[in-house]
């Protein structure tokens, strides 16, 4: 019999003193404010940001986002609230112009539940199928709209195939787009166009190029963008 499913919370913070890290929870109360010991704790000297600011609490299988007394309110898809059901993807914001952070669930399933079939991948020599490179166990983590996949090898391949890694549906998006690996030490993406689409810091990057931690990576002049952090770490990013 499999083990009743786990939903993990992720909180993908992108704006404020704690951009760029993505912290994952299995608790059933998310205490977020200054004080010391709190799940989220922001720097004492961020006042918009009360002691006790806001918590999120799991009811069964729902979440709720509540501001608990905070001076500077809490906001959710750009309103304001007192208590609010979140859903994937949503948007909070602690204090008017303060920090702002993406609310993610995803479910991780029992030992004894089968893992999803791999998708097939195009035949040796296919031209929807990139060069084959040394696997490395190197982590990799991409946030892009509500979705937010974690990879423990490299490499992977980026484009609306289906039989990508990561399936992105963008207009400006090919089959096969981009594809990220790791060498010698260092993160890469290749561009698999062939149309110098790719981009890091607004410059194509012609064939592939090492990505560095606050780089800029475009997938298209058009979107969809993206910054990288170290670690291995790609978040969605708006103009």
């Amino acid at each position: 019999m499999a083990h009743i499913p786990n939903i993990i919370v992720q909180l993908v913070h992108i704006e404020g003193p704690l951009m760029g890290k993505i912290q994952e929870f299995s608790e059933n109360k998310i205490r977020i404010g200054r004080y010391p010991g709190f799940e989220v704790q922001y720097p004492k000297d961020h006042l918009i940001i009360s002691k006790a600011h806001a918590e999120i609490i799991r009811e069964g299988n729902r979440f709720k986002l509540i501001d608990t007394g905070s001076l500077n309110r809490t906001f959710l898809k750009g309103k304001e609230i007192q208590e609010a059901y979140l859903k994937s993807g949503d948007v909070i914001m602690l204090g008017e112009g303060g920090p702002k952070f993406s609310f993610l669930t995803k479910v991780e399933e029992g030992r004894r539940v089968p893992p999803e079939r791999p998708p097939e991948r195009p035949p040796e020599g296919s031209p929807e199928r990139p060069p084959e490179l040394e696997e490395k166990r190197i982590p990799l983590d991409i946030q892009y709209g509500p979705t937010i996949r974690s990879f423990k090898k490299l490499p992977i391949t980026i484009g609306k195939s289906p039989r990508c890694d990561f399936t992105i549906d963008h207009t400006s998006v090919i089959d096969q787009h981009a594809q990220i690996f790791f060498s010698q030490g260092q993160y890469y993406v290749k561009d698999l166009t062939g149309q110098n689409s790719v981009l890091i810091n607004g410059q194509p990057i012609e064939l592939e190029k090492p990505l560095n931690p606050d780089n800029r990576l475009e997938l298209s002049p058009q979107g969809p963008k993206f910054r990288f952090l170290s670690g291995g770490k790609l978040f969605e990013v708006e103009d």
